[in-house]
Protein backbone atom coordinates (compact mmCIF):
# COMPACT_ATOMS: atom_id res chain seq x y z
CA UNK A 1 0.00 0.00 0.00
CA UNK A 2 3.04 2.38 0.77
CA UNK A 3 4.85 1.51 -2.43
CA UNK A 4 1.53 2.49 -4.41
CA UNK A 5 1.19 5.58 -2.05
CA UNK A 6 4.83 6.67 -2.74
CA UNK A 7 4.48 5.58 -6.84
CA UNK A 8 1.64 8.06 -7.17
CA UNK A 9 3.20 11.06 -5.35
CA UNK A 10 6.23 10.52 -7.57
CA UNK A 11 4.53 10.28 -10.35
CA UNK A 12 2.77 13.78 -9.04
CA UNK A 13 5.47 15.53 -8.72
CA UNK A 14 7.25 14.47 -11.59
CA UNK A 15 4.11 15.81 -13.85
CA UNK A 16 4.33 18.89 -11.48
CA UNK A 17 8.08 19.61 -12.36
CA UNK A 18 8.02 18.61 -15.99
CA UNK A 19 4.88 20.69 -16.40
CA UNK A 20 5.93 23.55 -15.30
CA UNK A 21 9.66 23.72 -17.01
CA UNK A 22 7.48 22.98 -21.13
CA UNK A 23 6.12 25.96 -22.68
CA UNK A 24 4.55 26.05 -26.25
CA UNK A 25 6.02 28.89 -28.08
CA UNK A 26 3.46 29.52 -31.16
CA UNK A 27 4.13 31.71 -34.35
CA UNK A 28 1.72 32.59 -36.74
CA UNK A 29 1.88 32.99 -40.39
CA UNK A 30 0.96 31.14 -43.85
CA UNK A 31 3.01 28.26 -45.23
CA UNK A 32 3.75 28.76 -49.45
CA UNK A 33 6.83 30.78 -50.85
CA UNK A 34 4.39 33.36 -51.39
CA UNK A 35 4.21 34.23 -47.98
CA UNK A 36 7.71 34.27 -46.68
CA UNK A 37 8.93 37.28 -45.33
CA UNK A 38 5.47 39.49 -45.68
CA UNK A 39 4.51 41.05 -42.37
CA UNK A 40 1.67 38.26 -41.37
CA UNK A 41 4.30 35.47 -41.31
CA UNK A 42 6.41 37.67 -38.58
CA UNK A 43 5.55 34.72 -36.10
CA UNK A 44 7.43 32.35 -38.56
CA UNK A 45 10.56 34.46 -38.83
CA UNK A 46 10.61 34.85 -35.06
CA UNK A 47 10.69 31.16 -34.51
CA UNK A 48 13.03 30.61 -37.38
CA UNK A 49 15.45 33.22 -35.50
CA UNK A 50 14.65 31.34 -32.16
CA UNK A 51 15.04 27.60 -33.40
CA UNK A 52 18.62 28.85 -35.36
CA UNK A 53 20.29 30.25 -32.67
CA UNK A 54 19.47 27.44 -30.17
CA UNK A 55 20.91 24.88 -33.37
CA UNK A 56 17.63 22.80 -33.85
CA UNK A 57 15.41 21.88 -36.47
CA UNK A 58 11.84 21.91 -37.99
CA UNK A 59 9.77 18.93 -39.16
CA UNK A 60 6.46 18.33 -40.40
CA UNK A 61 4.30 17.08 -37.95
CA UNK A 62 0.11 16.95 -37.49
CA UNK A 63 -1.01 20.79 -37.82
CA UNK A 64 2.44 22.56 -37.78
CA UNK A 65 6.25 22.53 -38.14
CA UNK A 66 7.50 22.04 -35.02
CA UNK A 67 10.77 21.70 -33.08
CA UNK A 68 11.73 21.29 -29.51
CA UNK A 69 14.38 23.28 -27.68
CA UNK A 70 15.29 22.48 -24.56
CA UNK A 71 17.37 25.40 -22.59
CA UNK A 72 18.31 26.10 -18.72
CA UNK A 73 16.12 23.36 -17.74
CA UNK A 74 13.24 24.21 -19.94
CA UNK A 75 12.16 22.24 -23.08
CA UNK A 76 10.25 24.90 -25.80
CA UNK A 77 7.60 23.33 -27.89
CA UNK A 78 7.42 25.60 -31.32
CA UNK A 79 5.20 25.77 -33.65
CA UNK A 80 4.46 26.99 -36.97
CA UNK A 81 0.78 25.98 -37.44
CA UNK A 82 0.80 24.81 -40.95
CA UNK A 83 -3.19 25.95 -40.76
CA UNK A 84 -3.14 28.77 -42.07
CA UNK A 85 -2.92 32.45 -40.08
CA UNK A 86 -7.28 31.90 -39.87
CA UNK A 87 -7.44 28.24 -38.33
CA UNK A 88 -4.16 28.70 -35.89
CA UNK A 89 -6.59 27.55 -33.39
CA UNK A 90 -6.25 23.92 -34.57
CA UNK A 91 -2.60 23.44 -34.16
CA UNK A 92 -2.44 25.42 -30.96
CA UNK A 93 -5.04 23.32 -29.01
CA UNK A 94 -4.10 20.23 -30.49
CA UNK A 95 -0.07 20.70 -29.53
CA UNK A 96 -1.21 22.20 -25.75
CA UNK A 97 -3.18 18.96 -25.57
CA UNK A 98 -0.75 16.31 -26.68
CA UNK A 99 2.41 18.20 -25.04
CA UNK A 100 0.46 18.85 -21.50
CA UNK A 101 1.19 22.75 -21.03
CA UNK A 102 -0.17 25.13 -18.97
CA UNK A 103 -2.59 27.94 -20.10
CA UNK A 104 0.03 30.61 -18.92
CA UNK A 105 3.10 28.81 -20.35
CA UNK A 106 1.67 29.46 -24.02
CA UNK A 107 2.99 32.59 -25.93
CA UNK A 108 1.56 33.29 -29.35
CA UNK A 109 3.20 35.58 -31.32
CA UNK A 110 1.85 37.24 -33.63
CA UNK A 111 2.07 40.75 -36.11
CA UNK A 112 -0.20 43.96 -34.82
CA UNK A 113 -1.35 46.58 -36.93
CA UNK A 114 -1.86 49.21 -33.94
CA UNK A 115 1.60 49.55 -33.06
CA UNK A 116 3.85 50.94 -34.81
CA UNK A 117 7.15 49.14 -36.27
CA UNK A 118 8.74 50.93 -33.27
CA UNK A 119 7.20 49.07 -30.48
CA UNK A 120 6.14 45.37 -29.48
CA UNK A 121 4.00 44.50 -26.62
CA UNK A 122 3.91 41.36 -23.99
CA UNK A 123 0.62 40.96 -22.98
CA UNK A 124 -0.82 38.30 -20.74
CA UNK A 125 -3.99 38.57 -22.54
CA UNK A 126 -6.78 40.15 -24.21
CA UNK A 127 -9.01 40.08 -27.35
CA UNK A 128 -8.19 39.45 -30.30
CA UNK A 129 -7.97 43.17 -31.75
CA UNK A 130 -9.11 42.11 -35.35
CA UNK A 131 -6.78 39.38 -35.74
CA UNK A 132 -8.43 36.52 -37.57
CA UNK A 133 -5.33 34.00 -36.14
CA UNK A 134 -6.22 35.14 -32.29
CA UNK A 135 -10.05 34.64 -32.88
CA UNK A 136 -9.53 30.80 -33.70
CA UNK A 137 -7.15 30.81 -30.61
CA UNK A 138 -9.82 32.38 -28.57
CA UNK A 139 -12.57 29.93 -30.20
CA UNK A 140 -10.19 26.60 -29.92
CA UNK A 141 -9.09 26.99 -25.92
CA UNK A 142 -12.49 28.72 -25.14
CA UNK A 143 -10.25 31.89 -23.16
CA UNK A 144 -8.69 35.09 -23.95
CA UNK A 145 -6.08 34.74 -21.28
CA UNK A 146 -2.85 33.12 -22.72
CA UNK A 147 0.27 35.05 -23.09
CA UNK A 148 0.97 37.17 -26.94
CA UNK A 149 3.72 38.64 -27.86
CA UNK A 150 2.38 41.69 -30.56
CA UNK A 151 5.00 42.56 -32.88
CA UNK A 152 3.76 46.14 -34.30
CA UNK A 153 3.90 46.37 -38.07
CA UNK A 154 2.00 49.82 -38.32
CA UNK A 155 -0.80 50.97 -40.65
CA UNK A 156 0.80 52.91 -43.29
CA UNK A 157 -1.59 51.92 -46.02
CA UNK A 158 -4.93 53.75 -47.83
CA UNK A 159 -8.19 52.77 -47.25
CA UNK A 160 -9.30 49.68 -48.34
CA UNK A 161 -5.09 48.44 -48.48
CA UNK A 162 -5.36 46.46 -45.23
CA UNK A 163 -4.96 43.11 -46.95
CA UNK A 164 -2.38 43.78 -49.07
CA UNK A 165 0.07 45.85 -46.39
CA UNK A 166 -0.60 42.78 -44.15
CA UNK A 167 0.46 40.30 -46.85
CA UNK A 168 2.75 42.51 -48.21
CA UNK A 169 6.72 41.94 -47.87
CA UNK A 170 8.60 44.56 -45.79
CA UNK A 171 10.37 47.21 -47.69
CA UNK A 172 13.92 48.19 -47.40
CA UNK A 173 13.80 51.11 -44.92
CA UNK A 174 11.88 49.02 -42.63
CA UNK A 175 14.74 45.80 -42.56
CA UNK A 176 16.65 46.58 -40.24
CA UNK A 177 14.48 47.80 -37.84
CA UNK A 178 12.65 44.07 -38.14
CA UNK A 179 16.01 42.35 -37.92
CA UNK A 180 16.30 44.59 -34.33
CA UNK A 181 13.16 43.23 -33.14
CA UNK A 182 13.45 39.81 -34.15
CA UNK A 183 16.72 39.32 -32.13
CA UNK A 184 14.64 40.74 -29.42
CA UNK A 185 11.48 38.82 -29.75
CA UNK A 186 14.10 35.63 -29.64
CA UNK A 187 15.58 37.06 -26.18
CA UNK A 188 12.39 37.56 -24.77
CA UNK A 189 11.23 33.97 -25.67
CA UNK A 190 14.18 33.12 -23.32
CA UNK A 191 12.91 35.51 -20.69
CA UNK A 192 9.32 34.19 -20.93
CA UNK A 193 10.47 30.68 -20.28
CA UNK A 194 13.09 31.72 -16.87
CA UNK A 195 12.19 34.92 -15.68
CA UNK A 196 8.44 34.32 -16.20
CA UNK A 197 5.97 36.81 -17.33
CA UNK A 198 6.06 39.61 -15.16
CA UNK A 199 9.37 40.70 -15.58
CA UNK A 200 10.15 39.95 -19.08
CA UNK A 201 7.07 42.41 -19.87
CA UNK A 202 9.12 45.04 -18.25
CA UNK A 203 11.91 44.42 -20.21
CA UNK A 204 10.34 44.69 -23.40
CA UNK A 205 7.25 47.01 -23.57
CA UNK A 206 9.17 50.06 -22.73
CA UNK A 207 10.99 49.66 -25.92
CA UNK A 208 11.50 52.23 -29.06
CA UNK A 209 13.05 50.59 -31.84
CA UNK A 210 14.41 52.98 -34.77
CA UNK A 211 16.01 55.49 -33.23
Amino acid sequence: MYAHSFGWAFLFLYLQFFGMSKFLIAGLGNTGEQYQSTRHNIGFDILDAFVLKHEGSFKTDRYAETATIRWKGKTLVCIKPSTYVNLSGKAVKYWRDKEKIEQSHILVIVDELALPLSKMRLKPGGSDAGHNGLKSIHEMLGTTQYPRLRFGIGSDFPKGGQVNFVLGKWTADEMPIVKEKIQICVETIENFAVMGLALTMNRVNNLQFGN
